[in-house]
């Protein structure tokens, strides 16, 4: 059994997301949540908050034990990209994009637990 939830079109680099989900894959939700709290980044609270929805998934619509659940998969993938422009000297633009993120993570609960 395992709870999901996914964010899409986050307003961050998934480059500068990858960088919090890889502290977090594998770990107990609990110490995840600690270490997203004390994490100076900018992807930190977006995960967290989204951390704390796949707990609720799995407490509400899965019955799952919160104090068993681990991070089993967590991703930050490519979403749109926005392109806009800067003025700049001589009359010139330049493009600048501005990329987004879908962000997932799926818990699941330790084996050998049962019932």
């Amino acid at each position: 059994m395992e709870a999901r939830a996914i964010a899409r079109h986050i307003r961050i680099a998934p480059r500068k997301a990858k960088l919090v989900a890889d502290l977090v894959r594998g770990k107990k939700v609990d110490e995840a949540l600690a270490i997203l709290k004390f994490t100076p980044r900018g992807a930190s609270p977006i995960i967290e908050k989204l951390l704390r929805s796949a707990i609720a998934n799995a407490e509400n619509n899965h019955d799952m034990d919160k104090e068993e659940l681990f991070i089993a998969e967590i991703y930050a993938n490519q979403g749109p990209t926005m392109k806009r422009f800067r003025p700049r000297a001589q009359g010139r633009a330049t493009q600048i994009l501005k990329r987004t993120s879908h962000i997932g993570i799926v818990l699941r609960e330790k084996p050998g637990k049962e019932g």
